[in-house]
């Protein structure tokens, strides 16, 4: 009896990872480039003023050696500690080839004059919404990606929408990771 328990969980679980989609997120293999910013390091508290205790604005970010073919990016800021799951700070989109930063306090409007396009976070609006941790210490990770295309996809998007449409288009990736707690 056990025999046969064992072979049935094998075989539902041999059947639950065939069906399983790919992650839509890069692997590890792919090319990174530096992403930082002059308001907090790799690793360290991202000052007050970016966050709900705070004036609630972007933080300013920069980067450099993106992919020669790159044709837009695209930014997800996200704290993978929210008690309910992965919580969305910033969904960011067609930010033009040629740019190397964002500047501090990125208007939240859903499309921006050079073409950036803002995503919905998850408290439902366009633009930045920084760290508003309930207890404890979180980690917010800004990730930006470097894609061979344009995406089309209109204002608003979500997060899941902008990685359903990265998905074979992520040339590179960049990576800085923040933390804060409410005190």
């Amino acid at each position: 009896m056990r025999r046969v328990l064992w072979i049935s969980l094998l075989l539902l679980l041999s059947f639950l990872t065939a069906c399983a989609k790919p992650s839509p997120t890069p692997s590890p293999e792919l090319p990174s480039f530096p992403l930082n910013s002059a308001a907090f390091e790799y690793g360290q508290p991202i000052p007050r003023r970016y966050t709900c205790d705070g004036d609630d604005v972007s933080p300013p970010l920069r980067w450099e050696d993106p992919p020669e073919n790159t044709r837009s990016f695209a930014l997800i800021a996200d704290d993978p500690d929210a008690p309910a799951g992965t919580w969305v700070h910033w969904v960011l989109y067609n930010i033009p080839a040629d740019a190397r930063s964002l500047p501090e306090a990125l208007p939240p409007d859903p499309e921006l004059p050079d073409g950036s396009r803002h995503g919905r976070n998850s408290w439902g609006r366009p633009g930045y919404g920084g760290p508003c941790p309930p207890s404890g210490t979180h980690r917010y990770f800004f990730k930006l990606y470097a894609l061979d295309t344009t995406l089309d996809l209109p204002p608003e998007a979500d997060k899941k929408q902008l990685l359903k449409a990265m998905e074979g288009h992520i040339l590179a990736q960049a990576e800085l990771m923040g933390t804060y707690g409410r005190q």
